[in-house]
């Protein structure tokens, strides 16, 4: 991996350095990518951050023989194989999958927000595309399931709720995050800004042509610090084991994601511009009151906010198919 460190000028002392993760998965393979979140966590803390993410999906991979093995065909046993694979692999938090990671993030001092396949227990086999916030302490304090899978992922991703529609205090900064295409829900990223959110976590699978446009949109909208960050994996990455590689492989270019994660400003300027095709970690350090500075003409949930004439109602409630009320006594 390739270390690299950007430092902005720092007018002020409220300053947070973050880290951007941009790493492979070992595809379909839980334990194997968990390592290297691992590896990635730690080498992030040695360059001071106080904040890592990674990818959406990272653990253990974006589902993309989706759209290569036409996945909507029905009852099909080559899917069903896959399918069957993906389950298994996927993260049970509350079998403890991630404690090692909540471990070095107490360990370092260091929050996390990584993008997983999540299989809640006693919950069937159905899985959710979600991001994990883990604090400095080592605490499990958001898990927010994808609200609507995009487009083909529907065929393998459950829908989310609300619950994890949160943010959490870092030092001078309020952080947020939403999966992949969230990001274009305009009253997704309202709930965020509602909430005193200054420094919002954009996860993605990985692609250029998803964060270079979006990343700078939504800092000019929100005069916030936004960070993309993606995953990546190349066509030659994919295991021999897993299942139908090579029907995959060949409708698959040099690479099935290619990166693209970046960093924004306040204002919409670049202060860590998308990186390409390789796998990384790179650090900068940002400074609170630049917020401050672009929100003396546009604050979003502050004084340009008319909540007299538009309002937002949220629904946090954790989705679940029974509620139980036991007669007591």
């Amino acid at each position: 991996m390739h270390a690299i460190h950007v430092q902005p000028e720092i007018a002020m002392t409220d300053r947070l350095t973050v880290a951007l993760a941009q790493i492979e998965p070992v595809w379909l393979d839980r334990a194997g990518t968990l390592a290297k979140v691992i590896e990635a966590t730690e080498e992030a803390a040695r360059q001071g951050a106080a904040l890592v993410a990674f990818g959406e999906s990272l653990v253990p991979g974006y589902p993309f023989w989706l759209e290569r093995l036409d996945a909507a065909r029905f009852q099909a046993k080559d899917l069903k194989e896959i399918h069957a694979l993906y389950i298994d692999q996927a993260v049970c938090i509350e079998r403890g999958d991630l404690a090692p990671l909540a471990a070095l993030a107490a360990r370092r001092k260091i929050a996390i927000v990584l993008g997983i396949i999540e299989r809640p227990a006693h919950r069937g086999e159905s899985v959710y595309a979600s991001a994990v916030t883990i604090n400095g302490k080592g605490e499990f304090a958001s898990v927010h399931r994808k609200l609507m899978p995009t487009y083909e992922e529907r065929l393998c991703w459950a829908p989310g709720d609300g619950h994890g529609l949160r943010t959490h205090p870092l030092g001078a900064f309020t952080v947020g995050s939403l999966n992949c295409w969230e990001n274009w829900m305009p009253m997704a990223r309202a709930a965020l800004y509602a909430q005193g959110e200054d420094l919002h976590v954009a996860i993605w699978p990985g692609g250029e042509h998803n964060t270079r446009d979006l990343t700078r949109f939504i800092a000019r909208e929100s005069r916030s610090y936004v960070m993309s960050v993606s995953g990546l994996l190349r066509r030659d990455s994919l295991p021999a084991s897993i299942p139908q590689r090579a029907a995959i492989v060949a409708k698959s270019g040099e690479f099935l994601a290619n990166g693209g994660s970046c960093l924004s400003g306040p204002d919409g300027e670049w202060v860590i511009e998308p990186i390409v095709g390789r796998e990384c970690v790179v650090t900068a350090t940002l400074d609170h009151a630049r917020v401050r500075e672009e929100r003396q003409s546009f604050d979003p949930s502050g004084h340009y906010a008319r909540p007299d004439v538009l309002s937002l109602h949220v629904n946090r409630q954790r989705q679940s198919t029974a509620y139980f009320s036991d007669e007591q006594g």
